[in-house]
């Protein structure tokens, strides 16, 4: 198969699988509370991705990534897998699916915002116009389309999946040093994060159950959001004869997991998160393709004026 064809194939097996686990969130928080789900899923994580590392033979990695930089690894596992999932999973236990879904995709509208201070990147006036788009929709959607009432079913909620897409982009902004293997930089940041998702669930919670049910729910949320997902699309990008072709890819997944939503959860679908993800993805679409357009044109202004 072409190298093209494989970035495809492996791309779209990554964005169907993401698209499936926000239906396994809410199954899964059924048996579990969101610490003991975070429990379950990066334990099993953990095992997937030492399972990839030794076939490609690098567990020896672990050892040397981790003595160069056993700070910035404790940093990385204390956001990521701790804080972001324990935060994530409390969201989808007070939102519906559909809302805790749509207000998490907007990282990818942060992440531009924070990278301009925390990494003195240049703010582009396409980054505040898909900001200021794609947060009209988490009004929406945080008020129901019940704009003039100003009410939110579940403050804490909203409150609580915004947070994510903080720790979720802190995370990528700390990973932009990382010059280490990312797949053995995750192992270790789950590694380094689950002694403290541990200690934390003995002091505030109880051991999780062992039902096969249960069980099964926390493996593919730790499976398909946290481990061989996060594989596959590695090989896409690195597959990829154009990266930009693969990550545009990405745009389907939220479209894909409320079509899951609605028909494994049997949630009613509303106008107002319809709405909301349409102005959410209208802004990342903006933050993407818009300069990619200047760009272009300023590029054949000269050859077009000879």
């Amino acid at each position: 198969m072409k190298a093209s064809n494989l970035a495809y194939v492996y791309g779209m097996a990554a964005v169907f699988l993401w698209s499936t686990v926000a239906t396994a969130f809410k199954i899964a928080l059924s048996y579990y509370s969101p610490l003991q789900l975070v429990f379950v899923a990066v334990l099993t994580s953990i095992v997937a991705l030492g399972g990839i590392l030794a076939w490609q033979r690098k567990l020896s990695l672990l050892q040397q990534q981790f003595l160069r930089r056993p700070t910035f690894y404790l940093v990385t596992g204390l956001i990521n897998p701790f804080l972001y999932y324990v935060v994530l999973f409390k969201a989808y236990a007070l939102l519906p699916a559909q809302q805790a879904l749509s207000l998490n995709y907007t990282w990818a509208v942060l992440l531009p915002l924070l990278a301009a201070p925390l990494l003195k990147q240049h703010l582009r006036k396409s980054d505040i116009a898909a900001a200021l788009i794609a947060y009209s929709g988490v009004f929406i959607i945080a008020t129901g389309g019940d704009i003039s009432g100003f009410s939110f079913d579940s403050p804490l909620g909203i409150g609580l999946a915004l947070t994510s897409t903080l720790l979720w982009c802190l995370y990528w902004i700390v990973n932009t040093k990382d010059q280490g293997d990312p797949v053995v930089s995750l192992l270790l940041s789950f590694l380094i994060g689950l002694p403290f998702i541990a200690v934390t669930l003995m002091l505030t919670d109880v051991i999780p159950s062992f039902s096969v049910k249960a069980i099964f729910a926390g493996m593919y949320v730790g499976l398909f959001e946290m481990g061989i997902t996060f594989v596959l699309w590695l090989m896409a990008l690195k597959t990829a004869t154009r990266t930009a072709n693969i990550s545009t890819m990405v745009f389907l997944s939220p479209v894909m997991s409320i079509g899951f939503i609605a028909w494994i959860l049997q949630e009613t679908i509303t106008m107002a998160t319809y709405l909301g993800l349409a102005f959410i993805l209208s802004g990342m679409v903006l933050q993407q393709l818009l300069p990619r357009y200047i760009d272009r044109n300023n590029k054949l202004g000269p050859k077009l004026a000879k």
